[in-house]
């Protein structure tokens, strides 16, 4: 079966994306930017999904409904054919998708000015999410090795703890530039995290977007000790581009850390919308999957278009991507200030992108760019980037 990659979803004017530039740009967006800054991507949906949209709109029923069941079992299914994890379907909790499964996570495991350690640059909204709770964001930096790669520093950070942390919130695969934490660097987080009695919070949204070639492995499967403290957070909204259906959910194997999150869950009365746990379970089966497969080959070709068209740019480094569709690429080496290279991103270029310092304090010299968007997109970028970069 072939799939389109190749062409935008009808009316993406209707999108946060496309249609609200100027909130990341500063300013009105000139005529013809190129939307690549929010995570969310361009490509048509999966058929499996438009077919399920149509046969719940010709049952015309809109109220009520049973079946969160199925949506976990198709969870529990998903986790075991995709990854070889076969977590309980009693252990799923339905959220508002994952930023409200962060949410309830901080406030149900923590109290105000507990400290959260988040490895930078990281998902923006990890550190707003913490602020916005009144809890203390604790950043531990991820140095880049000799290959190009984020890698994890936690002696400094050991250095460093006061005893006042309570979690560690960890994007994985991470977010930016797509690092897949092989079993090693996964087990040492869970041992850090045993040695300092913290909670291992594994944000695995991006977990299905890996390439060819790399293997992600489910933090429950890498370090299976860490069960007693793990409490693992997805959703099918970043593959599938289903963030606006607003479902995701909690995986927690232990049953006190599941009592503490359901009693919160329930206090608030949150209840899963039919719309988001039919698309769910659509997309949790053979047909999403296939449709998957062929994802990640786009992502990886769109991967490689993007750093072979910029690396030899001097001063300009695209880090080796290994899944997600975010790249990281990174301006320090042409001496520019931050300024002046998002001067020549977004008004020379006419892109928008997602300034690095809202990923962490010290990566004012970094953009995000957004690769889940047709080839011929890629190949313009990298060709307006050429050209506004060709002076250096």
């Amino acid at each position: 079966m072939t799939f389109n990659f190749s062409s935008v979803k009808p009316d993406p004017s209707r999108s946060t994306k496309w249609g609200n530039c100027a909130a990341i740009m500063g300013q009105e967006p000139r005529e013809g930017t190129l939307p690549m800054w929010l995570a969310q991507m361009d490509f048509p949906p999966a058929p499996v999904l438009q077919e399920a949209i149509i046969k719940l709109s010709e049952t015309g029923e809109y109220g009520y409904f049973t079946g969160l069941d199925t949506f976990q079992n198709a969870v529990c299914w998903w986790y075991k054919t995709r990854f070889g994890w076969s977590p309980k379907p009693e252990h799923v909790i339905a959220t508002h998708g994952i930023g409200n499964a962060i949410g309830l996570t901080l406030q149900a495991m923590t109290e105000p000015g507990d400290g959260i350690v988040i490895f930078t640059p990281v998902y923006n909204e990890f550190m707003a999410k913490v602020q916005r709770n009144g809890r203390t964001v604790v950043e531990s930096p991820l140095l880049i090795d000799e290959e190009g790669l984020f890698r994890l520093d936690l002696d400094a950070l050991d250095g460093r703890m006061t005893g006042s942390e309570k979690i560690m919130l960890i994007s994985s695969p991470h977010n930016p530039a797509g690092r897949v934490w092989n079993v090693a660097e996964l087990r040492a987080m869970a041992t850090f995290c045993e040695k300092h009695d913290l909670l291992l919070v594994s944000d695995e949204i991006h977990m299905d977007l890996a390439f060819p070639g790399q293997t992600q492995v489910p933090t429950a499967l890498a370090a299976p000790d860490a069960l007693p403290r793990l409490i693992v957070l997805s959703a099918a909204s970043k593959t599938f581009d289903i963030a606006g259906l607003r479902t995701g959910y909690a995986i927690i194997p232990d049953e006190t850390l599941r009592t503490r999150f359901a009693s919160l869950h329930r206090a608030l009365d949150i209840q899963p919308n039919r719309v988001g746990l039919e698309m769910t379970i659509a997309a949790y089966s053979p047909q999403g999957a296939a449709w998957v497969d062929a994802l990640q080959k786009v992502l990886a070709e769109n991967a490689k278009v993007l750093s072979d068209g910029l690396n030899d740019l001097p001063g300009i480094t695209v880090m080796p991507m290994q899944g997600t569709f975010l790249a990281w690429i990174d301006f320090a080496k042409t001496g520019l200030t931050s300024k002046e290279i998002m001067d020549r991103v977004q008004n020379d270029a006419r892109i928008a992108v997602s300034p690095g310092h809202i990923f962490g304090a010290r990566d004012e010299t970094c953009v995000r760019l957004n690769i889940g968007t047709p080839r011929s997109h890629i190949e313009e970028a990298v060709s307006r980037l050429r050209s506004a970069f060709a002076n250096l």
